[in-house]
């Protein structure tokens, strides 16, 4: 380039600038002479001057611009400075959306640039092409009409440094620039030789900055900057960025070309080994596809099933074996060749060899086995029958899911059990459209599918803990599985067909029936499964747990005994639970103990004694001491019901000097909490009548506290426990020992029957306790529990808190 800016140069800047955006081949913005960077600063800038605010474009000292002046305002000023000294103040705008820019809409800091050549164009137009020479600071606009008019200063240039380390700098921001220009296919080649001759290190990072493909912030930032090395250190930091931005969308182009190359290699293989193939005679693939045929020819099915299958296959006939689609409709089409449409197994008729198959599997549970039986009988006798939506409510480890197994041997059919726990996927009950990536039928036609039977015994365990989120409710896609006036025509997304679900008996085990989706309650049969008696739980650890883990041990040969006596002091020493897993684990470890003495001494002995069991599992776990040390006054046992089963409950009260306020603790509900204040209140009103004193309540600050605070405590039941242990301690009387209750109090004084009673008395007889108080309307549930597990247990049945307190205090 020459050493002064001419005519002929000025007439190129023209020819490259007008020219269709489509055709430029390198930035809109070029250098001029180097030795014009060297003048900048000596030029003389006046002390007014006309501004022409910019939307998208920050203009640098040394720097060409050509720019389409289209507001009426900057026309004006720009053909004013032209006739003048050609200088013009430029300013970038604070947001480029602003159509007509006020004076607060302006940047500050600009730079003032000559006009180098005005042109008029064909439109209306104009277009000025304009050179930086030097910065500047608005100190106020003195005129806004016809155009604004600054009183400005002018920002003296620092002078470059002449250190190893600001040469550093400008290397590095040269290597920066140029490997962004090899990066980018818009800008030419040569664009990186006009970056490498060029010496100036001002003109370089101004040069650099104007072509920055950065936010005018950014740009606006470099130009306020006063310290060169400050300047150059941000560059470097928005150049490095753009680097990665330049290198990553390099990448995603060339990796896209990479898979589009292979994709065409990959058809032009496939079109050649169709055409081996076909020389060859035939392909593997219609060998299968026939195959199929032949199985369907024989498979009895439903008419729409058989309709949808041929239409299958005949398209499928008609596909690639290459094309996606191929297999997504293959595996459709053997889904349905292996469900068993309309293939069943028969049905074990004889009742007595039923009941003696569910007796032999399960100890007790009579209720059960009566509804299994009675649905035998009608099914006998009318040949065809709906299946009922069993439901087995009950704690953990009293043989719900195992029961179902015993179901199914004992009425000759097919078992499957499907876990619902912690499911929260509609598409696991109903399946995904075929159309997906890795779609599957769901898991109801996959259990069905893999026994090969349309009418097995199928376990929905643990349905009371279906998940629920954004992917859908599983408990609602349930109930059409369990409603026996829809799921004959059970929809599956995947097979896209209806299915007969009709015959399928579905039991379904939970242990809070309050967790269940009150319309999905609705559809079951609910079969209550209480927890077992210390006497049920000896025979079926002789008849059914002794013998399975002699058998793990390996000591089914080997005929020692374990007597009544040990295996009571086991149940009531070692566990406290309303199933048998516990006591399993504890006859394990006995076993594992005799394994290792007739390993180690070559024989047993024949009996295990009771003074045998604390050496092998250690001291007992649990006491029925604690009862006796707790008698002391303002202490009642309260008992509960939880999922697990039956809990007792102490409940204490405590009286300190105050002013009569009730304190609650120990992680209790509202409905607890409200059960005290009732109690309370009672009391309060009926002072006299139990020779207390009136003012006492005024005096005494009352604190209730029940223990084991970690564990959420609610429910109404334990109403008469917070009475007697209110009216203990107030008069210093003790409640009875060995004495439990449980019910309902209202303020008048009456006992309201509560749920849950076999579990409670159960847990009581666990705990040692000798008397129970009930509610009088539940003694017919007492009825229900057989004697045997309830000898030795004295109830007292009450109708109002006076007998209560007289059966409970004791002087």
């Amino acid at each position: 380039m020459t050493g002064c800016l001419n005519e002929e140069v000025i007439m190129n800047f023209e020819n490259y600038f007008l020219r269709p955006e489509e055709e430029m081949d390198f930035l809109p913005i070029i250098p001029l002479n180097e030795s014009d960077q060297e003048d900048l600063d000596g030029i003389e800038v006046p002390g007014s001057i006309p501004l022409l605010p910019l939307r998208n474009t920050v203009l640098f000292p040394g720097v060409v611009l050509p720019i389409t002046v289209g507001r009426d305002k900057s026309i004006k000023a720009v053909n004013d400075a032209y006739k003048t000294d050609k200088l013009i103040g430029v300013v970038a705008q604070k947001d480029s959306n602003v159509e007509d820019p006020g004076i607060k809409d302006l940047e500050q800091i600009g730079t003032v640039a000559k006009i180098v050549k005005l042109i008029k164009m064909p439109d209306g137009g104009t277009t000025i092409i304009i050179q930086g020479k030097s910065r500047f600071f608005i100190e106020s606009v003195f005129e806004e009409d016809p155009y604004f008019k600054a009183k400005i200063k002018k920002l003296e240039e620092e002078e470059s440094p002449k250190d190893g380390d600001f040469d550093a700098y400008i290397a590095t921001i040269k290597d920066l620039a140029t490997d962004i220009v090899h990066l980018s296919p818009n800008i030419p080649t040569e664009a990186s030789i006009i970056l490498r001759n060029i010496e100036n290190p001002s003109f370089l990072i101004h040069f650099v900055s104007s072509n920055l493909n950065t936010d005018i912030r950014d740009k606006q930032q470099l130009l306020e900057l006063n310290q060169i090395r400050q300047r150059a250190d941000m560059l470097m930091k928005l150049l490095q960025k753009e680097l990665q931005f330049a290198e990553l969308k390099n990448k995603v182009t060339t990796k896209t070309r990479t898979e589009l190359d292979k994709q065409q290699r990959e058809y032009f293989l496939q079109q050649q080994m169709k055409s081996i193939k076909e020389e060859l005679g035939g392909d593997s693939n219609i060998q299968e596809i026939k195959e199929m045929q032949k199985k369907a020819e024989a498979k009895k099915w439903p008419l729409a099933a058989k309709e949808t299958f041929k239409k299958g296959v005949e398209k499928l006939e008609r596909m690639h074996p290459s094309t996606p689609d191929f297999s997504v409709l293959y595996n459709h089409l053997d889904l349905m060749l292996e469900l068993p449409w309309e293939s069943y197994t028969e049905d074990h008729y004889d009742l007595k060899k039923a009941k003696k198959t569910l007796d032999n599997d399960h100890y007790g549970m009579h209720k059960i086995k009566e509804r299994i039986l009675e649905y035998l009988a009608v099914l006998k006798l009318k040949g065809d029958m709906k299946s009922p939506i069993l439901c087995f409510v009950g704690p953990p480890g009293i043989g719900k899911t195992s029961l179902g197994r015993s179901i199914a041997n004992a009425i000759g059919r097919k078992y499957v059990r499907l876990s619902l726990g912690g499911l929260h996927d509609e598409s696991e009950i109903r399946g995904h459209r075929k159309t997906y990536i890795g779609a599957m039928p769901g898991r109801i036609l996959q259990s069905i599918r893999k026994v090969k039977s349309s009418n097995p015994v199928m376990i929905l365990d643990e349905v009371d803990k279906v998940g629920n989120d954004f992917r859908g409710d599983p408990s609602s896609a349930l109930l059409e599985v369990l409603d026996p006036e829809q799921n004959h025509t059970f929809y599956d997304n995947y097979l896209e067909l209806e299915y007969d679900l009709s015959k399928v008996l579905f039991i379904a085990t939970a242990n809070n029936v309050q967790n269940i989706q009150p319309a999905l309650k609705d559809r079951l049969e609910i079969i209550d499964l209480s927890g077992y008696a210390v006497e049920e739980k000896i025979e079926i650890a002789k008849r059914h747990l002794l013998p399975k883990q002699k058998d793990l041990h390996g000591l089914k040969s080997s005929n020692f005994k374990v007597s009544n006596k040990v295996l009571e002091k086991i149940i009531q020493d070692y566990t406290r639970e309303s199933g048998v897993r516990e006591l399993d684990r504890q006859l394990a470890s006995i076993m594992r103990y005799q394994a290792r003495q007739l390993v180690l001494k070559g024989k047993l002995k024949a009996t295990v004694l009771a003074e045998d069991i604390e050496k092998i599992i250690g001291k007992p776990k649990y006491s029925n001491e604690i009862y006796k040390t707790a008698n002391m006054a303002g202490v009642a046992i309260g008992l509960a019901w939880t999922y697990v089963g039956g809990e007792i409950l102490f409940i204490e009260t405590s009286l300190s000097d105050g002013k009569g306020e009730l304190k609650l603790t120990g992680n209790l509900g509202n409905v607890m909490k409200e059960s005290a204040s009732t109690a309370l209140t009672y009391l309060q009103s009926n002072a006299m009548k139990y020779n207390l004193d009136p003012k006492l309540f005024e005096k005494k600050n009352i604190h209730i506290h029940v223990p084991e605070g970690a564990v959420p405590k609610d429910g109404p039941s334990a109403g008469i426990t917070m009475m007697t242990s209110i009216a203990s301690a107030m008069t210093g009387k003790k409640v009875k020992p060995f004495l439990a209750m449980t019910g309902e109090i209202t303020l008048r004084g009456q006992i309201l029957p509560v749920g849950g009673i076999k579990e409670k008395v159960l847990a009581a007889k666990r705990a040692g306790l000798k008397e129970i108080i009930l509610c009088s309307q539940n003694e017919k549930d007492v009825l229900e529990i057989e004697s045997d597990f309830i000898k030795g247990t004295k109830f007292h049945y009450v109708k109002t808190m006076n007998q209560v307190l007289e059966l409970a205090l004791v002087d």
